[in-house]
């Protein structure tokens, strides 16, 4: 874990996992106050959020940096995905949460995670698992780790299939990921990282409102023409190109997503002595996406890389401990997609190319520096900053088929885009421990998210053409915090925030038939408390919790509505902001027998609550609140004198009174009715606001078993 005295930091062990299904890696994440979790475009693609930040993005993560063992896994446009996360390859996680741009950079508004993977010494043999059940769940899984002298490594494998519980959600994913590291000598190290994923998974599509209290689960749509009530449909191009159109389902489309990441990173320490390290390090990530999830189809192959070097140096002055860090960093990607029709006929039958960009690129360079001071055993601060140049160019190419009679484009338009951003973000902390059982925080910081180059390449009338008007979205947050451990067994953690936003990016409709765009609301304000309980009162039992309550809500923001012949300009000062639930709690109480012939049995229950919240600007629409629980039992047998150290067997029910969820739901756009020019109602808006919600899983039976080998 990066040393961050005074920031609100999550540690979090997957120890406490290893004897339940470790499916998504939000199953884990949600033990951290702040963090929010939606499901998003496949199996293992997950929204999330720390303190609200990643709510109103639609698929994947954005405004948090993301790293594996170090090695930046967010690309330089700032999108990350959890696709190619399979949470049994990792001892633990940090989670940073509120703005840390100067420790992080561009993105970082929210915070950011650190994920690591076990080590070969924490391994020390060979793992092989298997876990399945419900809605033809499998999972084979292995882990493979040693320590050698000088070298170390890790590397982990998985073949993950499915059948969804979803209409249209069969998956396919496969994983790997490697950890070596080698000392050269014993004042340099060098680290090899290699991360490959492959994503094949069909795709529903999201429902309104309405759709999921219809039908939740997408049954009885195999095709639009006798599909049942509550069915998700598409309207594709009749011949690929131009109107008229057709409703397809999700099935009838194959809709769905192919998608490869493989990233190969190397890091090099070197101690100049005991006090100075200097580190460097490389990481090219490619990206190569088929996304046919709608009336059109995303192709395109992203390849970036990362640079970076710093060097940190400990010394005192005055009496003081002094930990000094100065660094440089460069990440460029090529800016590439192609976006297709999706025409009728099956197997995402791709129609007529659209518009694409396959020139340019995505640049971030700068410099941070930083410095922590030991004033004494109790008192620690610290002060950090960096400076970051962004440029994004590229020429985005529209096709047009008006008056086409055999798909070639009758017109064509070429919007060049070419705009640069500067941007810097201050940090400063007080950590203070009065005591061995009290730690108290305090932090104020910064942090910005420059534009992707997508929401630049449509204007606010709804058109293409080029939107580099928009701005750097900042924040600046203010945290303080206590941490109470009075022996090994107990620790209770809170911790309030206040968030202000400036040029919070926003997406909306400016009327039917136009395109989405993005702008800036002015100002909002985030704010909240984040509590965790790690209790562990007699030998066996535990008791963990972690609870968010977030307020946040626009300060000046005017949004603009159009239909028919009417335009109407609405004030949503004082609206909450969509997306975000007001109450999370999570909460397990569990046993593990200590000792005598039946140590290792144990079990746990688990109680998942989220509130309702909000879907639009106006607050007009409001998915339900939702308490889900899970039961567990487990049997870990630990082994000694055999080639088989331990053996762990688990069964879980979860959701076990079968509720039916909201999962996930993106926000829709507020309408005009455009016969009288009034704000439909929010009746209105949920049968209209179609491509918002995934249904959660019903109750579902997961079982496996782990053999860990000398």
């Amino acid at each position: 874990m990066r040393n961050a005295p005074g920031q609100t930091v999550t540690t979090i062990s997957t120890g406490q996992f290893k004897s339940t299904p470790e499916f998504e890696i939000g199953d884990m994440l949600q033990y951290s106050p702040g963090i929010s979790i939606k499901q998003g475009n496949g199996p293992r693609d997950e929204g999330i959020s720390i303190r609200g930040s990643n709510a109103r993005n639609g698929f994947g993560i954005r405004n948090i940096v993301m790293e594996d063992d170090g090695f930046p896994v967010t690309q330089p446009d700032g999108l990350s995905r959890s696709d190619l996360i399979d949470p049994h390859s990792y001892s633990g996680f940090d989670v940073y949460r509120g703005p840390s741009s100067a420790m992080f950079g561009n993105w970082a508004t929210g915070g950011a995670i650190d994920f690591h993977t076990w080590t070969g010494a924490q391994i020390d043999g060979f793992v092989y698992g298997a876990e399945g059940g419900s809605f033809g769940y499998l999972n084979n899984y292995v882990d493979i780790g040693r320590k050698i002298g000088p070298l170390e490594y890790s590397l982990f494998a998985s073949d993950v299939r499915g059948d969804g519980f979803i209409d249209n959600s069969v998956f396919n994913t496969q994983t790997v990921n490697f950890l070596g590291s080698y000392a050269v000598t014993p004042d340099d190290v060098v680290t090899l990282k290699v991360v490959h994923n492959y994503t094949g998974t069909e795709l529903p599509i999201r429902l309104s409102l309405t759709q999921f209290e219809q039908n939740p689960f997408q049954k009885g749509c195999v095709a639009a023409a006798a599909a049942a009530p509550g069915c998700a449909t598409v309207s594709l191009d009749a011949n690929g190109f131009s109107s008229p159109t057709v409703a397809n389902t999700a099935g009838q489309a194959g809709l769905g997503r192919h998608d490869r990441r493989d990233i190969v990173g190397l890091r090099w320490e070197h101690d100049f002595d005991n006090d100075t390290t200097w580190r460097n390090q490389i990481v090219f990530d490619d990206k190569d996406i088929n996304q046919p999830t709608g009336s059109t189809s995303a192709v395109g192959d992203t390849p970036a890389f990362n640079v970076m070097s710093d060097l940190t140096h400990k010394s005192s002055l005055f009496g003081l401990g002094l930990t000094s860090s100065a660094g440089v960093f460069y990440d460029t990607e090529r800016l590439s997609n192609f976006t297709y029709n999706v025409a009728p006929g099956g197997n995402a039958t791709l129609g007529a190319l659209t518009s694409f960009y396959n020139s340019g690129e995505h640049e971030n360079y700068g410099a941070r520096v930083r410095e922590e001071v030991k004033f004494n055993d109790s008192w620690t601060g610290v002060l950090g900053a960096d400076l970051e140049r962004t440029q994004i160019s590229t020429a985005d190419t529209i096709f047009g088929f008006t008056g086409s009679v055999n798909g070639m484009p009758t017109s064509s338009n070429v919007f060049p885009i070419d705009t640069q951003y500067l941007n810097h973000a201050e940090e400063a902390g007080l950590l203070y421990r009065p005591n061995d059982a009290w730690q108290f925080r305090g932090r104020v910081a910064t942090g910005y998210g420059t534009p992707q180059v997508s929401q630049l390449t449509v204007t606010p009338q709804g058109v293409a053409g080029n939107n580099t008007a928009l701005q750097t979205q900042t924040n600046v947050g203010y945290d303080l915090g206590a941490d109470y451990t009075p022996n090994s067994a107990t620790k209770i953690s809170v911790t309030g925030f206040y968030e202000f936003f400036t040029n919070e990016m926003i997406t909306q409709s400016p009327g039917a038939g136009l395109q989405s765009y993005t702008f800036n609301a002015p100002a909002s304000q985030h704010r909240g408390v984040e509590a965790a309980i790690d209790w562990r009162p007699d030998p066996g039992w535990r008791l963990t919790t972690a609870y968010t309550y977030l307020d946040e809500f626009y300060t000046n923001y005017l949004e603009q509505l159009s239909a028919g012949a009417f335009t109407a300009t609405f004030n949503r000062d004082g609206n909450k902001i969509p997306g975000v639930a007001p109450n999370e709690l999570l909460t397990r109480v569990a046993y593990d027998q200590p000792t005598g012939p039946w140590k290792g049995l144990g079990g746990f229950i688990e109680y998942q609550f989220k509130d309702g919240y909000f879907i639009d600007n106006a607050n007009l629409v409001k998915v339900p609140e939702y308490g889900v629980v899970n039961l567990n039992a487990h049997y870990v047998i630990e082994l000694t004198h055999n080639d088989l150290k331990s053996a762990t067997l688990f069964f879980e029910v979860k959701n076990v009174f079968n509720t039916i969820y909201v999962a996930s739901a993106n926000d829709i756009t507020d309408t005009l009715n455009s016969t009288t020019g009034a704000e439909n109602p929010g009746s209105v808006l949920a049968t209209t606001g179609t491509g918002s919600i995934y249904a959660g899983a019903p109750r579902t039976f997961v079982g496996g078993f782990k053999l860990a080998f000398q």
